[in-house]
């Protein structure tokens, strides 16, 4: 960069991002589709020149010299690339094949795909860390609704790229700074998908198909990099698009307000972190609290995560029938323990009422998980909640379980408490099929 100071670069960067960000909430606000695609691009370039225009006022009304004319394109060019590109980090992201991306520092970095059981390495993405956590930070800037600082009073930090990957990042907290990116392949997926990807059988496809016309309260259990949030997309993609939905995440990943024909009432709300000063922070337990106000026909929590599952739990139990939300756990039934660990973390409740809680709000636990050879994932177990038992908890019912070979079958024996009203939602109980 020959003819400008990267100190300006970073500021007028800065005026752009804020323009933009503007103008998406305004949209947003307004019901209007965000820009995307070439109009955003198309908006950015608008932006950059005023920016650029306001800044040579700036300088003349105080007396200095404005930028010569190829330093203002040289800096049109560069914040262009920063807002639209992520450097070299850039290609990996462009290869649909990768599935996630490990950075341990500007040089070390890790590449899965599709169907690999381990991880290649990659070249350097970055010249230096310093880099590294530049380039982060960059990224952070202009994601979700507000700018998400990444450094030593903030070493953590979660967010959606603009192609959908999730990105999650720490400094300050080991040697180097360390980097993981997740990517989502299948953004508008449905059910008929994963069953043609062997995720599931047809036979859990109708039952999940009428469990959520039927409007009853789901969630997705299983481990990291499971599914979990692709098999939520796929269950959501069930839900008549007269509904009025509103998410919840704590970084922007379901992106179900983008599909607007399947999902065109829908408001996406996201957590916030607090400012340098240490105030301004919105937690996903005041958001699931607030949408008690905004008439949702279903709350959708993208990942309990915390102190938030009380609310959500009183959001499932008080009229937002439907709900869907989705928890990291080692099996379906572990899910319970994992619930009930979060709710006496955050608001030590007793065990007992935390499982009273979960037998009234919860119907259905499916459990996702991948092959520890080859990565595919599989749904693995659906339980259906039939109540609380002083002795042993909350009382489940198993009606799929896993076969030998890993696959989600049905079992006969076991009843379905809530049958009738899943017939009267189109399924076939004899197991003939959709009717």
């Amino acid at each position: 960069m020959s003819q400008v100071d990267i100190d300006a670069v970073r500021a007028l960067h800065q005026s752009v991002g804020d323009r933009v960000q503007r103008e998406q909430n305004r949209r947003r606000s307004a019901g209007e589709a965000v820009l995307g695609g070439g109009g955003e691009r198309q908006y950015v370039r608008a932006a950059i020149t005023e920016v650029l225009r306001q800044h040579a006022e700036d300088q003349l009304d105080v007396g200095q010299p404005t930028l010569t004319e190829s330093a203002e394109d040289e800096i049109s060019e560069i914040i262009f690339a920063r807002m639209f590109g992520a450097g070299r980090l850039q290609h990996l992201l462009d290869d649909d094949a990768i599935e996630n991306i490990d950075i341990n520092g500007s040089d070390e970095v890790w590449i899965s795909r599709a169907g690999q059981d381990f991880a290649d390495r990659s070249e350097p993405i970055a010249g230096s860390d310093a880099e590294l956590i530049e380039l982060v930070q960059t990224l952070g800037s202009y994601s979700g609704l507000s700018s998400r600082p990444f450094d030593a009073a903030n070493p953590e930090l979660d967010l959606q790229l603009p192609d959908g990957s999730r990105l999650s990042a720490l400094m300050a907290v080991a040697a180097r700074p360390s980097v993981s990116i997740r990517r989502h392949r299948l953004q508008k997926v449905t059910l008929a998908d994963l069953v043609g990807l062997n995720t599931m059988s047809e036979d859990v496809a109708e039952f999940l198909r009428a469990v959520t016309r039927a409007r009853f309260n789901l969630i997705i259990a299983g481990g990291t990099n499971g599914g979990k949030t692709t098999l939520l997309r796929a269950i959501a993609a069930e839900i008549d698009p007269r509904e009025r939905l509103i998410t919840i995440e704590k970084a922007f990943e379901l992106g179900l307000r983008e599909d607007i024909e399947r999902h065109p009432n829908t408001v996406a709300l996201e957590s916030r972190p607090s400012n340098s000063e240490g105030v301004g922070e919105i937690t996903m337990a005041q958001l699931v609290r607030r949408t008690l106000r905004q008439n949702p026909d279903r709350v959708i929590v993208g990942e309990v995560l915390g102190d938030e599952i009380v609310p959500m739990l009183n959001a499932m139990s008080q009229g937002n029938d439907g709900s869907l939300s989705t928890i990291h756990a080692d099996s379906a039934r572990e899910t319970f323990a994992r619930i009930s660990s979060y709710a006496q973390q955050a608001h030590g409740l007793p065990r007992q009422v935390v499982h009273e809680m979960v037998a009234g709000a919860i119907d259905y636990v499916v459990f996702i998980s991948r092959d520890r050879h080859g990565g595919h994932r599989r749904i693995r177990t659906v339980l259906e909640v039939n109540g609380y038992d002083e002795h042993v908890g909350v009382s489940a019912s198993e009606l799929f379980t896993a076969n030998a070979a890993g696959e989600a079958t049905r079992n006969v024996d076991v009843a379905v408490q809530r049958a009738a009203d899943l017939v009267a939602a189109g399924w076939d109980d004899a197991g003939g099929g959709w009717t």
